[in-house]
């Protein structure tokens, strides 16, 4: 007894299909951050506290602090200590949430995704710095329209560099620790000691230790770049140097690390 056989369809792979476009991943990545509960009520809890802070500053404070330069420069303050929660969250979600594995098969090749998120962190980090801005244009209006001060909205370039590299700069080194450590808790506790404990530790050895004062700049990085908002925010040849080389150590290398980590972790 014979039985008919069934001819089998050859499988074929289409192999002219273009790649997904860099702009639609970065999309993908910006509805990503904002979509979920924690993304989109962190951005607006931000803002809300930059608004809290102008409001103290336009009616509480005693006149003579009320310029736009002071208030952009409280609003950077601010943002600087939470703006890189938001590249950490954007890192870090993929592994906390289990998505890596959707995320890698429809884009396998993951240096394309690390860009997007790269870019997509950046973008809304601008985004939110020039929201700061406006809250404080309307701070500045504030004090001069309702208490009567007598305020300056003269700001020159210096100011504005300043405002914009040194909040991108901590958002990077967010990204970084989140590429590292790919664990949203640990990156978020690691920038918090970057930028808040290490400080005061190098401050309180280098006041002790003479020539670890003289060594701080070379190796930490919020002591090195207090030359870009200090004095006349112009940092000397060694001052630039001394930027440059302990951003290496906190920027560079675990963004090099990370990259390479994450690149190759296993996905489950």
């Amino acid at each position: 007894m014979s039985t008919a056989s069934t001819p089998v369809t050859p499988v074929t792979i289409d192999t002219d299909r273009p790649a997904v476009p860099l702009t639609r991943l970065v999309g993908v990545e910006l509805r990503k951050s904002l979509d979920t509960r924690a993304g989109r009520w962190f951005s607006i809890s931000i803002l809300a506290l930059c608004a809290v802070v102008m409001l103290i500053l336009a009616f509480l404070v005693e006149p003579g602090n009320q310029d736009f330069s002071f208030f952009l420069s409280a609003m950077g303050g601010t943002l600087g200590y939470f703006l890189p929660i938001i590249a950490i969250m954007l890192v870090t979600s993929e592994w906390s949430q289990r998505t890596a594995l959707v995320t890698f098969s429809l884009e396998p090749r993951r240096s394309r995704v690390v860009t997007a998120k790269l870019v997509a962190g950046l973008l809304l980090s601008v985004a939110v710095l020039l929201l700061s801005m406006v809250l404080a244009a309307i701070g500045t209006g504030l004090a001069s329209g309702v208490r009567g001060l007598d305020v300056s909205w003269t700001i020159d370039g210096r100011e504005l560099f300043t405002f914009f590299v040194t909040n991108l700069i901590v958002v990077l080194i967010g990204f970084a620790f989140a590429m590292l450590l790919m664990n949203t808790p640990a990156a978020i506790v690691a920038y918090f000691v970057y930028s808040l404990v290490l400080p005061i530790v190098v401050g309180i050895v280098g006041a002790l230790i003479e020539w670890f004062g003289d060594l701080a700049p070379w190796i930490e990085f919020n002591t090195a770049q207090v030359p870009l908002f200090t004095g006349d925010g112009t940092p000397t040849g060694q001052e630039w140097a001394q930027i440059v080389t302990s951003g290496v150590i906190w920027l560079v290398l675990p963004l090099t690390f990370g990259i390479i980590r994450l690149l190759r972790a296993e996905v489950k």
